[in-house]
């Protein structure tokens, strides 16, 4: 152990003077001169004492300082591809928010046109999340009679909707969701 703290005084600022030419960063060069003597610790029982100890010191800082480089760089393609996702991605939610807007607008406009009936009774199935039940009950129609006019309002809408705005909604939403 106190060969070990002998070996750090004496070669603990080349070693960080060293990498620090590398990297420029302070916290990063003590960060991998930490590392160094710690893989000089583990490494002790193996060290050749007819190698350079020099040369096995400075090896492994330059390789440990490679692989932050390795590393940094890796991270940064990653964070370019999440950034690219994540621009896609909003300038399809731009896409999607625009299609949803003009289907909304096309399915009030064809509300609209519904009978007059139909257009009650859907209203309060659709927007008001009233039962058949309640529909029923409230303006005094059997629950089968609410079940025809929702039916033919329905198909009326299917039919007179714009597919490829259709088309395009169930791609997105089958894609993103």
């Amino acid at each position: 152990m106190s060969a070990f703290d002998e070996i750090y005084h004496r070669y603990g600022n080349q070693v960080f003077a060293f990498i620090f030419k590398f990297i420029k960063n302070e916290q990063d060069t003590e960060e991998i001169t930490q590392e160094v003597f710690v893989k000089l610790w583990e490494s002790r029982n193996k060290l050749n004492t007819y190698q350079s100890f020099d040369s096995f010191l400075f090896t492994v800082a330059y390789n440990l300082t490679i692989s932050l480089f390795r590393k940094r760089i890796s991270e940064k393609k990653y964070i370019n591809h999440l950034q690219s996702i994540q621009s896609q991605l909003v300038q399809v939610n731009v896409i999607d928010k625009l299609q949803y807007e003009q289907l909304n607008e096309q399915v009030a406009m064809l509300i609209e046109k519904l009978p007059t009936r139909q257009k009650e009774v859907f209203k309060m199935s659709r927007q008001q999340g009233m039962t058949y039940q309640e529909i029923a009950s409230r303006l005094g129609l059997s629950v089968n009679t609410v079940e025809n006019h929702m039916v033919k309002a329905l198909s009326f809408l299917k039919s007179n909707l714009d597919n490829s705005l259709l088309i395009n909604l169930f791609y997105i939403f089958l894609f993103l969701s």
